[in-house]
C-alpha cells in the first residue's frame, strides 16, 4: 500500500471523477453514495511494571489519525456496479526509541519509526438482487473473520466475499482474503494468527451464514473458516434477546472447534473453545456475566488484530491459553437517563486460571476494565467523541512480570462528506 501522500491524493482524485462519469452518473450511484472523514487523537501508554534493566518498562505514544471511507451506490439495472474506497494516514506526535511499540504507529522498541504512514484501497462491487459481491481491499464484521479497529487505523484485508440475503432472517456469507495491511503497517503481508508462531498463509477461506427466527429475538449462525496449511475452524452459535417487562434479557453462546491443516502446524492445534455471555438490563443499567471454556492442547487460534467473537476477548488479554476457565461481570451504565445523553461507561472483570504458568507454577490471571465514554449531541461540536480506556492486568503465564497498567485516550470527530 502506497505511503506517498501524492498517490493518496490522486486514488480519491480518481473516485471523485469516476462518480461523475455520464456513463455512471445514474439516480441510485449517486443518491445511495456516501462518504466521510475522521479525525482521530489517540493517546496510549503501557507500564509493563517489570524491573529488569534489559526490558522495556513503558510504552508511550501519541499520534493522529486521519480516515476517509467512501461507498457509492450501485449503478442502474438488472446486475448494479459500484465502488468503495478507503485512505488512512497517521501522524506521529511523540514517540522515542525506549517507549515505542505501542501498536499506534509502524515502529517497534528501539525504533520510534517514520514520522508518518498511510494505505490506500479500494473495493468493486456489483449487485444481482439481494446478493453483493467485493473484490479488493475489505472489512469483514462477521463472527468467524471480524477486522479489527482498536489502534489509530484499522485492519484491512485485501481479497473477495459474496453476500446474499435471498431470503428473508437467512444472510449467507463467503469469501477468500489473501492479504492483510495491519493496522500499524503500510504494507500487505501475508495473513497471520495469534498464538503460533509459524501460523502464516496467503489465504484465509470463510463461509457460513446466520438465520433469525422466533420475530427476530432469536439468531442461529453457523461458520467455518480456514487459514491454509495452518488451521480450520468451526463456530456455532446462538443468540437469543428476550423482554420480560421492563427488563431486557440476553445470551450469546459460540462454540468453536478448532485443528490443525497442513504441514505448517501439524499436530499443534488441537482446541475445542466455549463462549457465553449473559445479559440483563433495566432502564439505564446493564449486568453481565461472561464464561469461557477453552479445552484441547493449545491455544485457541485467531487471525492476528481481528475481533474474536469471544465473551473474554478483552482489552489487553483473551484468556485463551490452553484449557484456560475464566469468569467475566460487567456493568454498564448509559447516563442520558439521568439527563446526560452521549455519556456512557462499564466496568468489567475478567478472571481466568486452569493453565500452566510459568516456572511450573499454576496459572492464574485477570484483567480489570474501566471504559468511559461521550459523544457530544448537538451545537457546534456534534459528534466529537471522546473516550478514556483503563485496564489493569495482572498475570503469572509468563517468566518475566506479566503486570500491566494501560491507559488510552482517544477523541474523535467524524465529518459527513456525502
Amino acid at each position: 500500500m502506497s505511503q506517498s501522500p501524492l498517490a493518496r491524493a490522486v486514488a480519491l482524485a480518481a473516485l471523485g471523477t469516476c462518480m461523475t462519469l455520464p456513463s455512471l452518473a445514474q439516480a441510485e450511484f449517486i443518491k445511495d453514495s456516501k462518504a466521510s472523514l475522521e479525525l482521530r487523537n489517540f493517546y496510549m501508554n503501557r507500564d509493563f511494571r517489570n524491573t529488569a534493566s534489559d526490558k522495556q518498562s513503558k510504552a508511550e505514544e501519541w499520534a493522529q489519525g486521519f480516515i476517509l471511507k467512501a461507498e457509492s451506490g450501485f449503478t442502474e439495472g438488472t446486475v448494479g456496479f459500484g465502488l468503495d474506497a478507503y485512505a488512512g494516514t497517521g501522524l506521529k506526535l511523540s514517540s522515542d526509541d525506549d517507549l515505542a511499540g505501542t501498536g499506534l504507529l509502524p515502529n517497534s522498541y528501539g525504533n520510534e519509526g517514520p514520522g508518518s504512514y498511510g494505505e490506500v484501497t479500494a473495493a468493486v462491487k456489483a449487485k444481482l438482487s439481494n446478493t453483493v459481491l467485493k473484490a479488493g481491499g475489505l472489512m469483514p464484521k462477521l463472527p468467524i473473520v471480524s477486522s479489527g479497529d482498536s489502534r489509530l487505523l484499522p485492519q484491512v484485508f485485501e481479497g473477495a466475499m459474496i453476500t446474499s440475503q435471498e431470503i428473508a432472517g437467512l444472510s449467507l456469507n463467503a469469501g477468500q482474503l489473501r492479504q492483510a495491511n495491519y493496522r500499524n503497517s503500510t504494507d500487505r503481508e501475508d495473513i497471520r494468527t495469534t498464538n503460533f508462531a509459524k501460523g502464516i498463509s496467503d489465504r484465509y477461506n470463510f463461509g457460513g451464514g446466520t438465520y433469525q427466527f422466533n420475530g427476530g429475538n432469536t439468531t442461529a449462525g453457523l461458520w467455518y473458516g480456514e487459514l491454509q496449511d495452518v488451521y480450520d475452524q468451526k463456530m456455532y452459535n446462538l443468540i437469543h434477546n428476550q423482554p420480560i417487562g421492563d427488563w431486557k434479557l440476553g445470551a450469546n453462546l459460540a462454540y468453536f472447534d478448532s485443528a490443525e491443516n497442513g504441514r505448517k502446524l501439524a499436530g499443534k492445534i488441537d482446541n475445542d473453545l466455549t463462549s457465553l455471555m449473559l445479559s440483563a438490563g433495566i432502564g439505564a443499567h446493564t449486568f453481565r456475566l461472561g464464561y469461557q471454556d477453552n479445552s484441547g492442547d493449545s491455544r485457541f487460534p485467531f487471525l492476528g488484530e481481528t475481533d474474536p467473537a469471544i465473551a473474554n476477548y478483552v482489552q489487553v488479554l483473551d484468556f485463551t491459553r490452553a484449557e484456560e476457565k475464566s469468569w467475566q461481570a460487567r456493568y454498564d451504565v448509559n447516563f442520558a437517563t439521568y439527563g446526560i445523553p452521549g455519556l456512557t461507561a462499564f466496568v468489567r472483570y475478567i478472571t481466568g486460571d486452569g493453565f500452566d504458568g510459568a516456572n511450573g507454577r499454576e496459572g492464574k490471571e485477570w484483567e480489570r476494565d474501566l471504559d468511559i465514554s461521550y459523544t457530544v449531541q448537538e451545537g457546534t461540536f456534534k459528534n466529537l467523541a471522546l473516550r478514556w480506556r483503563n485496564a489493569m492486568v495482572r498475570s503469572n503465564a509468563v517468566a518475566a512480570s506479566g503486570d500491566l497498567d494501560e491507559n488510552r485516550l482517544i477523541v474523535s470527530y467524524t465529518l459527513p462528506l456525502l
